[in-house]
């Protein structure tokens, strides 16, 4: 009887042994499915925010919430034991492809790789505003910034809620891209981790309105309407160099339009064509369009670029010049200005067939 009993303790002991290494076996195989990829195949980018003084519970509950963990627990356990607390605050772009330690190891090394602000350079075109917006939140897609930039019914709702500023002057047939030259290049901050394109774009045209605001008297005063301000300024933006006077290149323009003389400049061409070009070719000036100010008097339909503050200050106050010429000499930016065209073909023999 006292053996039979044993034989039982025995073997109720190696069923609870084995059900306990059972239990811990799929115990372990959980947590390492729980702290894998939670999708190995996937290409997905999602911009994750981590806020300031956030514990490790936190940051997983926010990794959970944007599907890019499995488990905010685990994942808190998993920073506690392996003692990985120093995680730093930031906007990170992650993967549902990512494992716990690999996504871990980013967040300690504090190298974001998606900008906490959206930085916008004077003289970027809506091409390139659209490039640095897909920077900013790598969800969004390059044609759908686009997209949204040329949309009628968003831009009528920005001549609505900005009708001091975006005009009807924008739906002209002739104008490429309706928003050319009304997103001010700045500094923007927003609080969502990823802020909707239309959000974006508005904010900017927003800015482009407060920072007119000053100028509106003198618009006034010289029977200017914004379009004309912004089309002019947004070709200066693109025609100066950091080292000339950019009230003295508007004079230049305003004086060839005064004289009935075609403005001549490059950048229109370029804005035409569609493209940046180190060098405008003699082919490139006969290209057919209303922006090609060597075919077409005035100004052309809209802006070429989207241009800064000191640009449209010199568009509104033109030095006074008898200046018609300029050419920059592209090894050293300097520009020369030249009241003749005889002048002006002696220091283009000097300074750019003779460089």
């Amino acid at each position: 009887m006292a053996s039979s009993k044993g034989k039982k303790i025995t073997i109720i002991i190696s069923l609870i042994v084995l059900i306990l290494v059972i239990i811990t076996i799929a115990g372990y195989f959980y947590v390492k499915k729980q702290l894998d990829a939670k999708d190995s195949d996937s290409k997905e980018k999602i911009v994750v925010e981590i806020p300031s003084g956030a514990n490790a519970k936190k940051i997983g509950n926010i990794l959970e919430d944007e599907k890019v963990i499995n488990s905010a627990t685990l994942f808190s356990y998993y920073v506690k034991y392996t003692n990985e607390m120093n995680l730093k605050a930031g906007r990170y772009e992650l993967s549902p492809s990512m494992d716990t330690e690999k996504i871990v190891k980013v967040l300690k090394s504090g190298k974001t790789a998606v900008p906490d602000r959206l930085i916008i350079p004077e003289g970027y075109s809506l091409d390139q505003i659209a490039e640095r917006i897909v920077l900013y939140v790598p969800t969004i897609k390059k044609k759908d910034v686009l997209k949204k930039m040329d949309d009628q019914a968003f831009v009528k709702k920005m001549i609505e809620k900005y009708p001091d500023t975006v005009t009807k002057d924008v739906l002209n047939a002739s104008i490429k891209h309706p928003l050319e030259g009304y997103l001010y290049p700045a500094t923007y901050e927003f609080k969502e981790a990823k802020p909707q394109i239309e959000a974006i774009l508005e904010e900017m045209v927003k800015a482009t309105q407060l920072n007119l605001a000053p100028y509106r008297e003198e618009l006034k005063k010289q029977k200017k309407s914004v379009h004309e301000l912004l089309t002019m300024s947004s070709i200066i933006e693109k025609e100066a160099t950091e080292n000339v006077d950019r009230k003295t290149i508007a004079s230049v323009f305003y004086n060839r339009l005064d004289e009935n003389m075609r403005l001549q400049t490059d950048p229109t061409v370029l804005y035409a064509l569609g493209k940046h070009k180190s060098r405008t070719l003699y082919k490139d000036l006969k290209v057919e369009s209303p922006y090609n100010t060597y075919l077409n008097n005035g100004l052309p339909p809209g802006p070429i670029s989207n241009s800064g503050k000191s640009s449209i200050e010199a568009a509104l106050y033109p030095a006074k010049t008898d200046y018609l010429y300029f050419l920059a000499n592209t090894k050293t930016g300097k520009v020369y200005f030249s009241k003749t065209l005889e002048e002006h073909n002696k220091l283009k023999a000097e300074h750019i067939n003779g460089k």
